[in-house]
């Protein structure tokens, strides 16, 4: 199901790209398609970074509420949970994109794999409307035509770090930019503290019987991913082809750019979702002026009475 669901799809669509784009270079085509994916998902990377966004804003709040709650870490989280509410924040949004990519990068990779095994899957694989496009045709024909590299300068089939190859260079360059991309990716949605301690302190101080507070771990482990998530990536991408690490290349240079553009953006829209003032009972005008001509009635009824008495 997963073959037929997802996989085929997906490496149709990329095949369809490669049939029609001139020169029929692959490596081109996969950049086009990560473009293009990226632009599909693109509600979805628009809603996550907004709420990155917000998120960073109400900081100085979360601080508030820390020195109001007093230690008491109930009454922390649930003026936390109150407050996320309040500004329309979901702490785990930010996981739906990456659900959504993860069978995409599988499928791609199953496809790719496909290729390498055997280029003639470029054709068999492809829907039976694809293999009469005129180029799939010709690769059916001959498929010594087929272009695997990227502008004729990197073998996208290879590995950047081969069993016993040792390292293909072309490729390695494409992993590590791939790499630090993403260290710039998330670095982008971190909210900055300066005052903020790393990880290695407040466990120093946990060790010598200091209580550890919870949103102080939470964003020291979030500055501590900035670095693992990269690392991640280079110790995946550096062992299986490049046609993959040119995938998660072009996606993290169109992710800063969206991310860019989007956290840039709309920041009156952004800035009153932040600073949205509470509720407060509003005071009709006419109940203001109602109540001042009977306080003045009936100081002149007084006033009037007093007079009379006094002519008595």
């Amino acid at each position: 199901m997963f073959t037929t669901f997802i996989v085929q799809p997906i490496f149709n669509l990329l095949v369809l790209i490669y049939a029609l784009i001139p020169g029929h270079n692959f490596g081109i085509s996969i950049i086009i398609f990560t473009i293009l994916i990226r632009l599909l998902l693109w509600p979805l990377v628009k809603k996550q970074l907004h709420q990155a966004k917000v998120m960073r804003q109400v900081q100085p709040q979360l601080k508030k509420i820390k020195a109001d709650a007093k230690g008491d870490r109930q009454k922390e989280s649930q003026m936390m949970m109150e407050l996320y509410k309040e500004r329309g924040i979901n702490p785990l949004g930010s996981i739906g994109i990456l659900l959504v990519q993860l069978p995409i990068f599988l499928a791609l990779y199953s496809g790719i794999r496909r290729i390498i095994d055997d280029p003639h899957q470029i054709v068999t694989f492809a829907y039976v409307p694809l293999q009469h496009l005129p180029w799939m045709k010709q690769l059916a024909a001959n498929i010594h035509l087929f272009d695997n590299t990227l502008f004729g300068i990197v073998d996208l089939s290879k590995s950047a770090l081969g069993a016993g190859k040792g390292i293909y260079w072309p490729a390695m360059v494409i992993v590590l930019a791939s790499a630090i991309v993403q260290y710039y990716q998330s670095k982008q949605l971190m909210p900055t503290d300066k005052n903020a301690r790393k990880l290695r302190h407040i466990l120093r101080d946990a060790g010598s019987g200091k209580t550890a507070d919870t949103s102080e771990v939470n964003a020291a482990v979030g500055k501590s991913t900035r670095y693992l998530l990269p690392v991640m990536i280079f110790m995946f991408t550096v062992s299986v082809a490049s046609a993959l690490s040119l995938y998660w290349l072009t996606s993290g240079v169109v992710a800063f750019w969206q991310q860019s553009r989007i956290l840039g953006q709309d920041e009156e829209e952004m800035e009153a979702i932040a600073d949205k003032p509470l509720k407060t009972p509003k005071v009709i005008e006419g109940e203001v002026i109602s109540t001042t001509k009977n306080t003045k009635t009936k100081a002149k009824k007084n006033k009037t009475s007093k007079t009379k008495k006094r002519r008595k």
